[in-house]
């Protein structure tokens, strides 16, 4: 089997060509494409547990701690101690950052639909059937 015919040689290009395409629709406001999901989250659910965010977003408590210094110091959220545990951080959006969610979900939209228009209904919804399927495959 040659190389450009394995199934993981073109999902890593797939995933690659979807992640460029996401970080070029929100460069414009300063983020990056993970980022701009994290904020996307805190959109649906605003204050929320770190470990929460984490386990939505399905990425580790390193990379967490570091997209969240960065929105920090962007002043899109912050960070406040839970009332009922005092262990517990709450990741809240600032008003400013719930205006940025506000247009990233409109980008995100947008994108999809834009990302998907290559292909008609039925094989954009076997398409994302088919991803969710892979996503949700045990290790």
């Amino acid at each position: 089997m040659k190389v450009r015919d394995c199934i993981f040689f073109q999902l890593t290009k797939a995933s690659q060509a979807g992640i460029g395409f996401w970080a070029n629709k929100v460069k414009h406001l300063g983020v990056t494409a993970s980022q701009a999901m994290l904020l996307n989250f805190l959109g649906e659910e605003d204050r929320i547990l770190s470990r929460s965010l984490g386990q939505k977003l399905q990425i580790s408590s390193a990379t967490m701690t570091g997209i969240l210094d960065r929105l920090e110091k962007l002043a899109l959220l912050e960070r406040q101690p839970h009332p009922d545990d005092r262990r517990a951080i709450l990741i809240c959006l600032t008003e400013q950052g719930r205006k940025y969610a506000k247009k990233i979900n409109s980008i995100m939209m947008e994108a999809n639909r834009e990302y998907l228009e290559r292909f008609d209904v039925e094989q954009s919804k076997a398409f994302r059937e088919a991803l969710k399927a892979l996503s949700e495959e045990k290790l």
